[in-house]
């Protein structure tokens, strides 16, 4: 906000500004946001500052405040000498590290295994014939460490983690707690997201009582299914939709908590910020859908799609009669997708905005992110896994577990054998002789260095010099004998010659 003096009823004051001032400057600054944009009116940027007013971020030039009588007009306002704002939280020492996965490779205690210790040696050559010298019988002591048998609270708390931990990769934040409290989310909602779904990926319910009731899901489905109401046993009457739709709206509209809950509105809020990296955004909201409650998931997922479904069917009359249907659903459930504890004025324009790229891409969005679910189970399975550890390594060796194989005939394996490598590199000689494109000097070269490193195949393919010589067919190289007498006699001038009479 620029500052300057100005007069007012014949004194001065320094370092102030007008009210007309600030509606220009921060209407502009608003404008110009990638979180706002043009949308955002004046009106809307009075009322802002009615409320920097209010909670003193502003006072009138006479030091007054927490009245909001702001005006668009020439009354003069300046900052307050300190800032009203809470001192934002310091971050831990130890930097982008901020999740750390649970540990379970101490023993229990009461245990009678001891601890084998590890130290670093040189290794001579003694040393390596030792270690390496199984097959002569002498095998390196070593001894079985097993891993301690998982807890499904220890499962949950590997989910949290592990989650927490990639959302904050997504976001670019160095710590999480700018955005969230972790401690408030629940690792057992995560686990019942990704596993306790149907065949349509919508989340199911242990508890029934939390679900929508049976009469709501009959009119969601009712206006998804337009014109086909399958729950529907009454004829409908004009205007039948309209009412339809404003009992859904009335329903959610009186949720005491929007889906996305008020404890994760500013993770949603930053996301916005990645709307343009559309595949980070949509992996950024896939796994903050995902902390949600299972309730909230499961309303999220069922309204969303129903508004999908209304927006892109064009046999359901219109719902409105001065406003776009896409744009009556934005209208209708953004706030009770998203709002803030504390009512901004700019709110529903971030709604807005998270809303429409959420319909445009639910199908991604709400359904569970295949590639973390699988890192995490592998990540499950090596934490299961039993170690074997060599007295004097310096290292511990972890071996995979062994897979099995069974004996096959002599004849499937040279069927394999041909499939798993003559195959391909048949197709890839073929299609070196098949390719008009080089000129011929590199297909003779590209077939020799082939010849060369792969004979038996080549050989299959060119089992003849005459089949080879197809591929390359001999230009006749002489040249009619008339042209080549001409060029030998110098050019002579036409003579007449004597003609021979009867």
């Amino acid at each position: 906000m620029p500052l300057r003096k100005h007069r007012c009823r014949f004194k001065s004051y320094e370092r102030c500004f007008k009210a007309s001032e600030a509606v220009d400057c921060l209407h502009e600054l608003l404008g110009s946001n990638q979180n706002f944009g043009p949308e955002v009116t004046r009106s809307q940027t009075v009322k802002l500052l009615k409320k920097f007013l209010k909670n003193h971020v502003i006072e009138d030039i006479k030091g007054r405040w927490g009245k909001e009588d702001f005006q668009d007009d020439g009354h003069l306002y300046r900052f307050p000498p300190s800032s009203p704002l809470k001192p934002y939280p310091k971050k831990p020492s130890f930097g982008k590290e901020v999740i750390k996965f649970p540990d379970w490779n101490d023993p229990k205690a009461g245990t009678s295994q001891e601890r084998i210790p590890v130290k670093s040696i040189m290794v001579n050559s003694e040393m390596w014939y030792k270690r390496h010298s199984i097959a002569i019988g002498e095998v390196p002591a070593c001894k079985l460490v097993f891993r301690r048998e998982l807890t499904q609270e220890n499962i949950e708390e590997i989910w949290k983690s592990m989650t927490l931990s990639r959302l904050q990769k997504v976001l670019g934040l160095d710590c999480l707690d700018e955005v969230i409290d972790t401690k408030l989310v629940n690792s057992k909602h995560i686990v019942q997201n990704a596993y306790n779904v149907n065949k349509q990926g919508i989340v199911t319910l242990e508890d029934k009582s939390k679900d929508l009731p049976h009469w709501i899901l009959s009119a969601m489905k009712c206006l998804a299914n337009w014109p086909i109401c399958s729950d529907l046993k009454q004829p409908t009457y004009s205007g039948f939709e309209r009412d339809v739709f404003k009992t859904i709206v009335d329903y959610f509209g009186q949720m005491k908590e929007p889906l996305l809950t008020f404890n994760f509105f500013d993770v949603f809020v930053s996301v916005l910020g990645l709307l343009q990296k559309h595949s980070e955004a949509i992996e950024a909201l896939q796994i903050s859908c995902l902390l949600l409650p299972p309730e909230n998931r499961r309303k999220l997922q069922l309204l969303v799609r129903m508004m999908a479904r209304i927006s892109f069917n064009k046999d359901l009359p219109p719902l409105s009669e001065s406003v776009r249907t896409r744009v009556l659903m934005v209208q209708a459930f953004s706030r009770c997708i998203l709002c803030s504890k504390d009512e901004m004025d700019l709110d529903e324009l971030l709604a807005a905005k998270l809303v429409s790229f959420l319909m445009d891409n639910h199908q991604e969005i709400l359904s569970v992110p295949s590639s973390l679910k699988s890192s995490i189970e592998e990540h499950v399975v090596h934490v299961q896994r039993v170690q074997i550890k060599y007295a004097g390594a310096d290292t511990d060796v972890t071996f995979p577990a062994p897979s099995f194989c069974h004996q096959i005939s002599t004849d499937e394996f040279e069927y394999q054998r041909a499939t798993g490598s003559q195959e391909p590199l048949a197709a890839l000689l073929e299609e070196i002789a098949t390719n008009k494109e080089i000129s011929v000097k590199d297909k003779k070269k590209q077939l020799k260095q082939f010849q060369k490193s792969y004979p038996e195949v080549y050989r299959v393919r060119f089992p003849t010099p005459e089949t080879e010589a197809v591929l390359f067919p001999e230009k006749s190289k002489q040249k009619p004998p008339l042209l080549m007498w001409a060029l030998r006699k110098p050019f002579q001038p036409f003579q007449r010659t004597r003609s021979f009479r009867m």
